[in-house]
C-alpha cells in the first residue's frame, strides 16, 4: 500500500510563493509518474503539474512559467515550487503517484492565496 503525504499549504499573499512538498511511501517510486492537482471550491479537480521519472514536466496553462515541479528520486519527493501566486490559485493541492498499474493520491494541502 502507497501512502502520499503533502505538506507545505499555507495562506500567502498575492505575488507570494510557497512550496509544496510530497513524501511517497512504497518502493519502485521511479517507475511512476508524480503528479499535482488541486481542487478550487465548488469546481472539479484539475491537473497542475506532472512529472516522469527522467524529469519531463507538462504543466496546466494557468501556472506555466510560475510552478516548477521537481522530483527526488532518492527520497521518495515530489516538490511544486508556485511563485507569483494569484487568488485563483486558491485551491486544495493533491499530490498523485499513478503509472504502471497503480494510482494513489494524497489527502490534500490547502493553499489560500490572499490579501
Amino acid at each position: 500500500q502507497v501512502q502520499l503525504v503533502e505538506s507545505g499549504g499555507g495562506l500567502v499573499q498575492p505575488g507570494g510563493s510557497l512550496r509544496l512538498s510530497c513524501v511517497s511511501s512504497g518502493s519502485d517510486f521511479t517507475r511512476n509518474l508524480m503528479g499535482w492537482y488541486r481542487q478550487a471550491p465548488g469546481k472539479e479537480r484539475e491537473l497542475v503539474a506532472q512529472i516522469i521519472s527522467n524529469g519531463v514536466t507538462n504543466y496546466a496553462d494557468s501556472v506555466k512559467g510560475r510552478f516548477t515541479i521537481s522530483r527526488d528520486n532518492a527520497k521518495n519527493m515530489v516538490y511544486l515550487q508556485m511563485n507569483s501566486l494569484k487568488p485563483e490559485d486558491t485551491a486544495v493541492y493533491y499530490c498523485r503517484r499513478y503509472g504502471g498499474g497503480m494510482d494513489y493520491w494524497g489527502k490534500g494541502t490547502l493553499v489560500t492565496v490572499s490579501s
